[in-house]
């Protein structure tokens, strides 16, 4: 929604300051929201412990570092999935807009364009979510690296706007099935005593990919151009599925 609106307004105010208006209304309302909504969930985690039939393994952050980053099968696969992860949505945001401008596309198609996406995302997440506690993590996670890399192959060789909303779709539907099951498979392969510190290193390596990705798409493009670039993310998101197809325990 946010992506619709802020085209809108940047077509017909500009592409500033109008549309950071709302993104400083948003940082005030998750800051309020924080202070006066959020609960603590340490009684739950302290549940856990309690039912828990491992022993509690009393290691420090960096083990859990070198665990999540590369120790254990199932946490390398899946913080690798989500560096490469982010990495094409850091490409996509930065990228794409230039690629459909290039082609003349006005702000508010593109604005469309970059709708489409995390509306699928974010609506199918909902069911993914819950499939992958029944259908399990890896072959959700796997088929949906394939599903982004083919996403990004296909709007680097198309032209035409229709093309790109259903690229744009497929793509939405791709992040759904990883995102919320990378998630569901960190915390699968973690000892409750020390999960928040997996996840918040699954979390460094997911969240550094926008960066990875932002920069490695820029200099690709500017030496060969943004369809070698946003192709050489899709090969890379494609080569990523097939980690996590190789290397992680089926579950």
């Amino acid at each position: 929604m946010t992506a619709f609106v802020t085209g809108y307004v940047a077509e017909r105010y500009g592409l500033r300051p109008a549309p950071f208006y709302l993104g400083i209304c948003y940082a005030v309302l998750g800051l309020m929201c924080s202070i006066a909504l959020i609960r603590d969930t340490r009684g739950h985690v302290a549940l856990e412990l309690a039912q828990h039939g491992r022993q509690v393994e009393a290691i420090g952050f960096w083990t859990v570092f070198r665990r999540t980053s590369f120790g254990d099968r199932n946490l390398f696969a899946a913080s690798q999935a989500g560096l490469v992860n982010n990495l094409n949505d850091g490409m996509s945001w930065g990228i794409l807009p230039l690629f459909f401008t290039s082609y003349g596309l006005s702000i508010e198609r593109i604005g469309i364009l970059k709708a489409v996406y995390p509306a699928v995302w974010g609506i199918l997440q909902t069911v993914t979510g819950p499939l992958s506690d029944r259908w399990g993590r890896k072959g959700l996670i796997t088929g949906g690296m394939w599903v982004q890399g083919l996403a990004l192959i296909v709007t680097a060789h198309t032209h035409r706007f229709v093309a790109w909303l259903v690229a744009s779709a497929v793509l939405g539907l791709g992040t759904a099935m990883v995102y919320p099951t990378l998630i569901a498979a960190v915390s699968d392969a973690s000892h409750p005593s020390w999960r928040a510190r997996s996840l918040s290193v699954y979390r460094f390596w997911r969240d550094l990919g926008y960066a990875v990705g932002a920069l490695c798409a820029g200099v690709i493009a500017d030496l060969f151009g943004m369809q070698w670039a946003i192709v050489s993310v899709g090969v890379i998101t494609l080569l990523s599925g097939a980690v996590v197809a190789l290397t992680m325990k089926s579950g």
